[in-house]
């Protein structure tokens, strides 16, 4: 099997064609099509990367002219690029909660699955929270890993999963903005009903800082 239509075939296994694999991985829409009709010669190898990671599978994979039906299984399910991301502490889902800073030094890092991830998979800024409470349990089980993405408020939309900061305080909720009442709130999800809103008004003297928006998490279960 030529590597063009090796690729081509993943693609489609993926759920992919030329136009949805250049919005998600960033390369051209042309660069596609002639990587496929020219069997990836002269493909740059930045190129190849970047869509190996949106695909989930390894360069080696696809680089190497096998037409072996056992070598393309591997290739697809076997290899799954991880990314390198930041763990900045734990976020309290909670009531507001004071958070360590965590400085250059003693910053962890942990591997995120790249094909996990999605869209969101070369997202610029992505970190990782350890979650801490029940306030979100709903959705987010305390002691979950999420990543997160740096995002503006204005970017926000209703129901994004946020973390934020009030007066330095920190916590993850549930984001809805109240343009009736002049009003941001941040909800929980909880089973546990000692957790209400926190309302914050639109001209509030509060410190409020909006750091990012969950775009995807994980837990061990027991």
């Amino acid at each position: 099997m030529e590597r063009g239509e090796f690729l081509k075939k993943i693609m489609e296994k993926k759920g992919f064609n030329p136009s949805s694999l250049s919005k998600e991985s960033g390369v051209p829409y042309t660069t596609i099509r002639s990587m496929i009709e020219r069997n990836l010669n002269n493909a740059s190898i930045d190129n190849v990367i970047k869509i190996c990671r949106v695909l989930g599978i390894s360069v080696e994979s696809i680089t190497k002219q096998e037409d072996s039906e056992v070598r393309e299984s591997s290739a697809v399910y076997d290899a799954s690029p991880t990314l390198k991301t930041p763990l900045y502490g734990s976020i309290a889902a909670g009531a507001l909660s004071l958070v360590d800073p965590v400085t250059a030094s003693d910053v962890r890092y942990i591997n995120l699955p790249a094909e996990a991830l999605g869209k969101y998979s070369h997202a610029k800024g992505l970190f990782a929270l350890k979650v801490n409470g029940e306030s979100m349990n709903k959705v987010i089980p305390n002691g979950s890993y999420i990543a997160c993405k740096p995002i503006e408020i204005e970017d926000l939309k209703d129901d994004d999963i946020v973390v934020f900061s009030v007066d330095n305080e920190y916590s993850m909720k549930r984001f809805r903005r109240d343009d009736e009442n002049r009003v941001l709130i941040f909800s929980p999800e909880s089973t546990d009903r000692k957790y209400h809103d926190i309302v914050v008004p639109f001209d509030t003297p509060n410190d409020l800082k909006i750091y990012a928006k969950v775009v995807w998490y994980a837990v061990t279960l027991d």
